[in-house]
């Protein structure tokens, strides 16, 4: 019996440490995903979900929209966390967002209009750092559902002077956290306004809805029918070539 018992106690002991293992595993492996949301985090797996569907492919803007400027503030510091995120500057969306973008350039262009990208895709791991540095759901994208930018269907940007490359008055700064940014917010010039209305206007022509707290931020129609992504620009660039 005392054998018994002491081989029990042996077996309950592997038992435990098998599962705390395991946990510590699962723990390490679920570090970039602590929620465990449905995310393309490899090549090959981003590779065979654009073989399925040339939809989910991501497009670098400056190859596909002539004269488009690209301000991308997460690959420097100057952006609301004061550290570079991106290690360099990239404005990739899905295929239908790219041609839609097109769209909107070329209507602008008759005005000597043209847009600016702040920022457009995301990877998870930055949704990620931003709410460890913003706790704030209303700026900042619930890492438990992910952001429309991990999807590649967000864009943020604004308008500029095709000859002077100056950008267009607006109400704020890109990510400024107040109600002076909210597309309803009234209490400006009548230029800012104006100009903030041609931005909201030829984007939603074009598919694209204005987010309720941000002027500078658009979604894309359907964006729900894209999945999440963690894929670095890295080896984004690395498909290119």
């Amino acid at each position: 019996d005392n054998k018994s018992k002491m081989l029990h106690k042996k077996l309950y002991s592997l038992e435990v440490s098998f599962f705390i293992l395991i946990s510590v595993v699962q723990g390490q492996h679920n570090s970039n995903n602590p929620y465990n949301l449905n995310i393309t985090n490899t090549v090959k797996d981003y590779c065979h979900s654009v073989a399925l569907d040339s939809s989910n492919l991501l497009v670098d803007l400056t190859k596909t929209i002539p004269d488009i400027r690209l301000d991308i503030r997460y690959a420097t510091e100057n952006n609301f966390t004061h550290r570079k995120i991106y290690s360099f500057a990239r404005a990739f969306v899905r295929l239908p967002v790219s041609e839609a973008l097109l769209k909107v350039q070329n209507e602008l262009k008759q005005q000597g209009i043209g847009i600016k990208i702040f920022d457009a895709y995301r990877p998870y791991a930055a949704t990620l750092l931003f709410y460890e540095i913003q706790k704030d759901t209303i700026y900042v994208a619930a890492p438990w559902k992910g952001s429309r930018h991990n999807r590649g269907c967000s864009v943020d940007l604004t308008l500029v002077d095709l000859k002077t490359g100056e950008e267009l008055k607006m109400p704020t700064s890109f990510d400024t956290f107040s109600e002076k940014s909210w597309p309803s917010y009234m209490d400006l010039p009548q230029k800012v306004i104006q100009n903030r209305q041609v931005l909201i206007e030829v984007m939603s022509k074009h598919g694209f809805t204005v987010y309720p707290q941000e002027w500078w931020h658009f979604d894309f129609q359907n964006w729900e029918n894209y999945g999440l992504l963690d894929i670095p620009f890295e080896e984004l660039e690395k498909q290119r070539s």
